[in-house]
């Protein structure tokens, strides 16, 4: 018997579903879904972590390709990346389906 091979679309989904683990992570992309984009700043005052904090979720975000950030001296503009985003849906969604075949 030989072990298989992760899929490129195991190894996406995976890095889709690391970036959504944490509550921050999921609080600021409930924050750009309401707004087309945001300032890096005025996601600070709003969300309850610090500056730095928050750029390292959002580098996480970004990393995985959950949004794009524009930088715009002194600060970045953030918003969803769409195509991303409609590909991680199309990927959970499958995922999901093909686990609830097992109940």
């Amino acid at each position: 018997m030989t072990k298989e091979k992760l899929t490129t679309e195991q190894e996406q989904l995976a890095r889709f579903a690391k970036a959504l683990g944490h509550p921050i992570r999921v609080a600021i992309l409930q924050m750009l879904a309401k707004q087309t984009c945001c300032y890096h700043g005025d996601m600070s005052e709003i969300l309850p972590v610090a500056k730095s904090t928050l750029s390292q979720h959002l580098s996480e975000l970004k990393e995985a390709g959950l949004i794009q950030g524009t930088f715009t001296p002194p600060t970045v503009y953030y918003c969803i990346n769409p195509k991303n985003w409609k590909l991680a849906k199309e990927m959970f969604n499958k995922i999901f389906i093909e686990l609830s075949k097992t109940e």
